[in-house]
């Protein structure tokens, strides 16, 4: 009997635990389809202002950046940025007293509102990074609440977070779990994959039952058939995987510290450096009739669908947009502008393929530069083939997400998320802290596993 009560317990125990972690992923559904409506609602009102007077914004976006920035570094540190790196970082972390300031839900709703924010103001920023942060809090909060004491437990739970974040915010399940074993954790544990597998299927669901069972830039019918088509796979991810390249790279070395002069104005006067920034912003903006600002979605459905061809200055011009606004220190994500620039690339380079379908050269030359700007290839086609609900050029996708992921490697020797996780572990350790004593460093990022 003793035997049958302990066993009756145990099972009590876990049914509770399973029941709070589903409510958690139903929770991380629900504020991900919140915060997309949040974004879109921002994108409504800097749509109006523009058309009162595009001039407004060189006022707004420098005010607008200097508040985010001033919000940031005062009330929610640890927000700023894409939100990936942070996850990351807590997946290597063994003091949870850090983990738990930069998975809290005060961190979360703040990402929220900041990021929300940094789109008013017209910030060349993605809400679908800091999803996977917020997605993470709010998995980490439920793992606080039942007390789990193992380490692996609640590593499992913020690897469930951020992957079903991603699920959410592009609907796009499948992208959110190989987005967690190939990006957030770079292998595939027993221990964790029902927790992440339940996670993402429940997230996604509460998606679907809210807002309908939609793809992020609809539906798309083009194929690249073997033959003279497939020239357009080697242009793209060569092409794309420099711009990628080297975009990373610029990130990387803005994080470590910008060179000069500028680089102590950035640390001197953050608030400062960011309302700088954002005059940039405002001027690229208004040379580029608007088309900068914010996410870039309306701008890639556009060209995927066909309806607009946009010219080369505009993936150009978003590019320098997108470089100004992480350096700017704003809450933000990067994966809605790297597809929007990716594209513009592959509306560009289609032109120059005419045996080449034109909507298939865009989606090769998407998934070229966001694979070489994440260097996680097997994320980027998923991710583009679900966000267009086509399978049929799946095999173009995954040749052209490899040859771009290699070429990134060329010049870009670390991938970008890993080494902001890193540099963003660096500034944890040797900040000083009040009135706790400083953690001890954390140790270093494991090597990704190879593709």
């Amino acid at each position: 009997m003793r035997h049958l009560r302990r066993s009756a317990r145990i099972t009590t125990e876990q049914w509770r635990r399973k029941l709070a972690c589903w409510a958690a992923a139903v929770v991380v559904g629900v504020v991900a389809v919140g915060f997309a409506m949040a974004a879109d609602a921002a994108a409504t009102v800097r749509g109006h202002i523009i058309a009162v007077s595009p001039w407004i914004m060189l006022g707004l976006t420098p005010a607008g950046l200097a508040l985010s920035t001033w919000l940031t570094r005062t009330w929610f540190r640890g927000a700023q940025g894409s939100g990936i790196p942070q996850t990351i970082a807590t997946l290597h972390l063994e003091n949870f007293a850090i983990i738990d300031r930069l998975l809290s839900l005060r961190v979360a709703a703040g990402k929220i509102v900041l990021t929300t924010l940094g789109l008013v103001a017209g910030g060349s920023i993605g809400r679908e990074g800091p999803s996977v942060q917020i997605g993470a809090a709010i998995m980490h909060a439920c793992g606080r609440w039942l007390n789990l004491s193992t380490v692996s437990m609640r590593r499992g739970l913020i690897l469930a977070g951020g992957a079903s974040g991603v699920s959410a915010a592009f609907n796009t399940p499948l992208a959110g779990i190989v987005f967690a074993i190939e990006e957030l954790s770079h292998s595939f544990e027993q221990r964790t994959s029902g927790t992440m597998l339940t996670g993402v299927i429940l997230s996604g669901v509460t998606a679907i039952a809210l807002v309908g069972n939609y793809s992020y830039f609809g539906h798309t019918d083009v194929v690249v058939p073997i033959g003279i088509s497939w020239i357009a796979v080697p242009t793209c991810g060569i092409l794309g995987g420099i711009g990628g390249g080297v975009f990373s790279a610029i990130l990387i070395r803005a994080t470590r510290g910008l060179p000069g002069g500028l680089g102590r104005f950035a640390r001197g006067r953050p608030v400062a450096f960011a309302a700088t920034c954002g005059l940039l912003l405002a001027v690229i903006g208004i040379a580029s009739d608007g088309i900068t600002y914010g996410t870039g979605y309306e701008q890639a459905h556009e060209i995927i669908d066909g309806r607009t061809h946009y010219p080369a200055s505009f993936f150009i011009l978003k590019f320098i947009a997108t470089i100004i606004s992480y350096c700017s220190g704003i809450p933000g994500g990067l994966f809605a502008p790297s597809l929007a620039i990716g594209a513009g690339f592959g509306g560009w380079v289609a032109q120059f393929l005419p045996h080449t379908t034109p909507g298939a050269v865009v989606l090769l030359g998407t998934v070229a530069y966001f694979s070489a700007v994440v260097q996680s290839p097997l994320t980027a086609s998923v991710i583009v083939m679900e966000m267009c609900d086509n399978q049929q050029v799946t095999l173009a996708l995954l040749a052209t997400s490899f040859l771009a992921y290699g070429v990134s490697r060329m010049i870009c020797s670390q991938p970008l998320y890993a080494a902001l996780a890193e540099a963003f572990l660096d500034g944890m350790a040797t900040a000083p802290r009040a009135p706790a004593a400083a953690p001890p460093p954390a140790p270093p990022l494991p090597a990704p596993a190879a593709r």
